[in-house]
């Protein structure tokens, strides 16, 4: 027996982060965030569960990866990398353009394919 799918598992992961970051930073200009060690931290942290939920999706389901080549899956992944194992050398700036500009289209994405996905 085919276990089932966790694409939807890994979608909703996406989201939830995606949500968390977005609570995190609201009505926070880029100075607040960049002085801010806490809420660093913790964008950082949900930015990692994205990039690992997009690092399995890849790995349990090349078909759906296919099928939504909008999301940059890749990209997605790196981030995760530079963020993971360049922990000392972290672009703050960098994090915080990629909060405001590239958070919200993946999350018009993840829950779009989420809700084309759903088993």
């Amino acid at each position: 027996m085919r276990k089932a799918s966790r694409v939807p598992d890994y979608l909703e992961h996406i989201v939830s982060a995606i949500k968390r970051i977005e609570r995190l930073v609201t009505d926070v200009d880029e100075f607040v965030f960049l002085h801010s060690e806490l809420m660093q931290d913790a964008v950082v942290r949900n930015i990692v569960v994205i990039d690992e939920a997009a690092n399995n999706i890849q790995r349990v389901d090349l078909s759906f990866i296919t099928s939504y080549s909008d999301i940059p899956w890749q990209v997605v992944y790196a981030m995760r990398n530079r963020l993971s194992h360049g922990y000392d050398k972290i672009n703050f700036e960098m994090v915080w353009k990629t909060v405001c500009i590239d958070s919200p289209a993946l999350y018009q994405l993840g829950k779009a394919a989420k809700e084309t996905h759903k088993n």
